[in-house]
């Protein structure tokens, strides 16, 4: 396994709203970017102008549609076009539940101009694991009346910590040796004219887990499907389109309250939960805040449009 140490996670909230946008908040989009690395998470109408206010760049590798409704994905069509007339030749890949073959055809259709570069469908089930470099993606199956997952981002594994007194007794000075092992190479010195060869395990700590973002789409609550694959998630973006007090809605319409988001979060012993998708019947988060902290004791946001959060490494 490849181990990539030190890359930024950051996650852009580039629309933060239910089914219809309002003034303040977009239809909904989170933009991911590890490193590199660009990956969108839902893309709905308007998703190209947030990305230029967020000054976010126009680089997806990929884009993973949680859902077929409307809101989710008619952000991509314009994207396409963008991306094509600034001259992109790199493949895209847009992933989806059931239809999405069918989905991405129509959607390229539309364009109705030949675009500069491939795009690729690809039908994600929940239990998929999609393996990359440095990182997976896992699937899994939400709730909201429609074929619909939910994604697991997950780095890998990260070095331990590196010792640098056990290095020093070892014969190695400081310098660019220390970089050559914690980047996980043995590196060969001297020592009373014999050669040694120091590897990484004689001066790392135990390897350390790498960070997890759970994005939910629109559903209800999914325990069962989360409870052995999302707990100690860094942050977990939960629908909650309502509060409390409209819990019959949310049962109707196939979606979760705030409160349910803290509940889960709580369970899988998330360390953050960042309310999303809200309906447009509010004009103030506070209450859906209240609501999860009823349940959920971490770090509970509930970000506006062009929200940039920087999940942190861990302490271990």
């Amino acid at each position: 396994m490849e181990i990539i140490a030190g890359e930024t996670l950051q996650i852009f909230f580039l629309g933060t709203s239910g089914a219809l946008p309002t003034i303040s908040r977009n239809l909904p989009c989170i933009l991911l970017k590890w490193g590199s690395h660009d990956l969108i998470f839902d893309c709905g109408e308007g998703s190209q102008r947030q990305m230029m206010k967020a000054r976010a760049g126009f680089s997806p590798e990929a884009i993973y549609i949680s859902h077929w409704h409307a809101d989710h994905f008619l952000g991509i069509v314009g994207l396409l076009q963008t991306m094509s007339f600034n001259g992109r030749v790199q493949p895209l890949t847009i992933a989806g539940p059931d239809s999405v073959h069918d989905m991405v055809t129509d959607i390229t259709g539309l364009c109705r101009t030949r675009l500069g570069f491939p795009v690729e469908s690809l039908k994600v089930r929940p239990g998929d694991l999609l393996i990359h470099e440095g990182y997976s993606i896992r699937v899994f199956r939400a709730d909201h009346g429609i074929p619909g997952v939910g994604y697991i981002f997950e780095e890998n594994m990260r070095p331990g910590r590196f010792n640098r007194e056990r290095a020093i007794e070892l014969g190695i000075r400081p310098g660019p040796l220390f970089g050559k092992l914690q980047r996980g190479s043995p590196v060969a010195i001297t020592m009373n004219g014999e050669e040694q060869v120091i590897t990484p395990d004689m001066v790392m700590g135990p390897m350390r887990p790498g960070r997890k973002v759970i994005y939910t789409g629109d559903t209800r609550p999914v325990l069962s499907e989360l409870i052995d694959i999302g707990e100690d998630a860094d942050l977990l973006i939960h629908d909650a389109t309502f509060d409390q007090k409209e819990m019959e809605r949310a049962r109707e319409f196939m979606h979760a309250t705030a409160y349910e988001a803290g509940m889960v979060a709580q369970t899988l012993k998330a360390h953050r939960l960042a309310l999303f998708h809200f309906s447009t019947r509010y004009t103030s988060t506070e209450a859906h805040v209240a609501d999860a902290r009823a349940h959920f004791t971490g770090e509970i946001l509930a970000p506006d449009d062009l929200t940039v959060f920087d999940v942190p490494f861990r302490d271990e």
